[in-house]
């Protein structure tokens, strides 16, 4: 089961790059990267060593020393547990991915973030979905003694997921670029923020994001209401969204 789970992982994913690729003509998110070799060749390591601690879970359950102790039959409380935050994990990312991805073709008005559907809910949804999928494979496995050690380890895989989503790139990636693109789009540069331009209503783009932002979880999908009515300290300690993700002008 979770080999099935982490090639279905994979092959989703690689997927929707390659089509969304051949249907836009490029990935600008690695535009800056690729120009570097150094900033590239990190990249391209840090992508392996992600690989690898991600599939930890895959290759210990089925290591000879595991598998050589024999297996319980399937339907253990693990695979059923592990099966449903799979499947919530899968959900939230394909689906978060189909609806952004069908957002921007749609010509929608590029002064606004994608405030509706399941992306009302939360600002980075599909990173909250990756992470989600990445626990269920780390739910599976029997044993003591070494093997049960060595399966107790591979739980480094969604943590090194969280830590590289908060704060690799992941979420900084993701944050402040989009802050700083809609406040360009109402204060271009050389444009004063208090100058006539800038209180023109049809340059709405950084209120509309920062009226997004106050009202949105960052990666757990919450309803604006609830978010909104949540104190600072809970979004910051226990959302996590941290103060490292702001940008201010």
């Amino acid at each position: 089961m979770s080999r099935y789970q982490f090639d279905k992982i994979t092959d989703f994913t690689g997927g929707f790059l390659l089509f969304r690729v051949l249907k836009t003509g490029s990935d600008t998110r690695f535009d800056d990267i690729r120009s570097h070799f150094f900033k590239f060749l990190g990249f391209w390591i840090g992508q392996i060593l992600w690989v690898w601690v991600v599939s930890l879970p895959l290759t210990v359950l089925n290591s000879p020393a595991v598998t050589n102790r024999g297996q319980p039959a399937f339907g253990t409380a693990s695979d059923i547990l592990g099966i449903i935050i799979w499947v919530i994990g899968w959900s939230i990312e394909s689906i978060a991915d189909v609806q952004k991805f069908r957002y921007k073709s749609s010509g929608a008005p590029k002064d606004r973030p994608i405030d509706f559907t399941h992306w009302s809910r939360a600002r980075i949804l599909c990173w909250w979905g990756i992470w989600t999928l990445s626990i269920a494979p780390s739910l599976h496995g029997t044993g003591s003694g070494s093997t049960r050690s060595a399966q107790l380890g591979t739980l480094v895989s969604p943590l090194f997921t969280m830590i590289l989503l908060l704060f690799g790139s992941g979420v900084p990636t993701a944050e402040k670029p989009a802050a700083q693109k809609f406040y360009k789009m109402s204060y271009p540069d050389g444009a004063a923020q208090d100058s006539a331009e800038g209180r023109r209503p049809e340059n709405a783009a950084w209120a509309n994001y920062q009226a997004y932002r106050a009202q949105t979880s960052i990666l757990l999908p919450l309803p604006p209401a609830v978010y909104r009515a949540l104190s600072r300290w809970v979004k910051r300690t226990v959302l996590l969204d941290l103060p490292m993700y702001e940008w201010t002008p």
